[in-house]
């Protein structure tokens, strides 16, 4: 049976204040673009949303380093590692989807071109060959 995301936090970090707080220390300047509403901030936001943030925030971190080796692997995944304006336009995106867009752009890389396919002769019985001939 799956947990619910309020036994999640419970089970991981024992309340929600210590989970903001590991948000909070992982969410630096190199990695996190800061949308937060100042009046309301990270207390507001569900636990689904935070423990999503929160293994999002580990795995770039494990992973790349920063945000900006995030953006170039996306654009180096790509082929686009010239393209100025691509990431450029990548690096207004948040960090949760930079990551889906960078996995994704793995999957697509691995999956082998398929050439193209020749054209199948169509096998023909002797009636449908002489048919074919006196038409």
């Amino acid at each position: 049976m799956k947990k619910t995301p309020l036994q999640q936090v419970k089970e991981q970090f024992e309340s929600k204040e210590k989970l903001i707080d590991a948000v909070k220390k992982l969410a630096t300047d190199e990695l996190w673009l800061d949308r937060v509403n100042d009046t309301k901030g990270l207390e507001k936001v569900s636990n689904a949303k935070l423990l999503r943030l929160h293994s999002v925030l580990e795995t770039v971190k494990k992973d790349f380093g920063s945000r900006a080796k995030l953006i170039a692997s996306i654009a180096e995944l790509e082929k686009r590692t010239k393209d100025e304006a691509f990431q450029t336009r990548l690096e207004g995106h948040s960090l949760p989807r930079l990551l889906d867009e960078q996995r994704a752009a793995a999957k697509r890389a691995a999956k082998p071109t398929k050439p193209k396919a020749a054209k199948k002769k169509v096998a023909r019985s002797k009636k449908a060959k002489a048919k074919a001939k006196a038409a």
